[in-house]
């Protein structure tokens, strides 16, 4: 399978299974699953054709671990804006996460601090470099650092997805850090 097929799969899995499942007519289970052999008649119903081997290798490749499959299950592993409950348990963040945006979001984020937007959490990074290719996506990257551990003793609830994307359903600004202006 060619890198340009393999993106052009993945792109059309995440649509389907994190955003738009009724448009090609599946439903997610209330944990985001649905069962592949559905999932893959359901596409070439609508014009879109793919195997499961095809799928196997998006899923293994995947340098973000979009994709979760568990037996004939897959599910987007987060990153949703249709209703999911990805059942993942709290979890104790490390001191510090990163959270990858671009300049002109900078002063609704200094105002409102980080909001889930259309999906259902904050995604936050466990590293700069991580957070730094997620902002680059959108232009130049700002790295903003998040004092998780203080947000958690304050209450505040952490998941982590099965590919090791922080979640939480907002981050108030005076836990966030801004780099210094230039």
């Amino acid at each position: 399978m060619d890198d340009r097929r393999t993106v052009k799969v993945s792109k059309y899995l995440s649509k389907h299974l994190r955003h738009q499942p009724e448009r090609i007519g599946i439903t997610l289970d209330d944990g985001g699953w649905v069962d592949i052999g559905t999932l893959i008649a359901a596409a070439a119903a609508h014009g879109f054709r793919f195997t499961r081997a095809e799928l196997d290798h998006v899923v293994a490749v995947n340098d973000k671990r979009r994709f979760a499959v568990e037996g004939d299950r897959i599910r987007a592993s987060q990153g949703h804006s249709v209703e999911v409950d990805l059942h993942l348990p709290a979890a104790t963040p490390p001191a510090y996460l990163y959270h990858g945006t671009v300049a002109r979001h900078l002063p609704a984020i200094r105002a409102e601090g980080l909001r889930p937007m259309n999906r259902h959490a904050v995604h936050l990074s466990p590293d700069r470099d991580t957070a730094t290719r997620v902002g680059a996506r959108r232009g130049r990257p700002v790295v903003l650092s998040v004092d998780a551990g203080a947000m958690h003793r304050d209450g505040h609830l952490f998941q982590v997805s099965a590919n090791g994307v922080w979640l939480s359903a907002a981050v108030p600004p005076g836990y966030l850090r801004f780099p210094e202006s230039r």
